[in-house]
């Protein structure tokens, strides 16, 4: 796929990004990461580099966890699909 110019704003301020990703699925990322600066300074009465720091923490907790959950989820499938296939007597892949 080819690589897009896709303009976002995040904090009030203009960003081009580049990316195979389509400028609407962009627009979303920025739109998430907007949200999630504003909820930390508005939650915190931290001066803005420390808010952005504890936003960004709060995003890496989210991305970790859900990728723990989509490990776990895999792990999980992989052993229905074997007994499965073990209760039908064949083989797995």
């Amino acid at each position: 796929m080819e690589k897009q110019k896709t303009t976002v704003v995040v904090a009030g301020r203009e960003y081009t990004l580049v990316s195979t990703e389509p400028p609407e699925y962009m627009q979303r990322v920025a739109a998430y990461a907007d949200r999630k600066l504003r909820e930390s300074s508005l939650s915190s009465r931290l001066p803005r580099q420390q808010a952005d720091a504890l936003a960004a923490v709060n995003l890496a907790d989210e991305l970790l966890k859900a990728q723990d959950e989509n490990s776990r989820l895999r792990r999980e499938n992989r052993q229905l699909r074997e007994a499965l296939a073990k209760a039908e007597g064949r083989e797995t892949p």
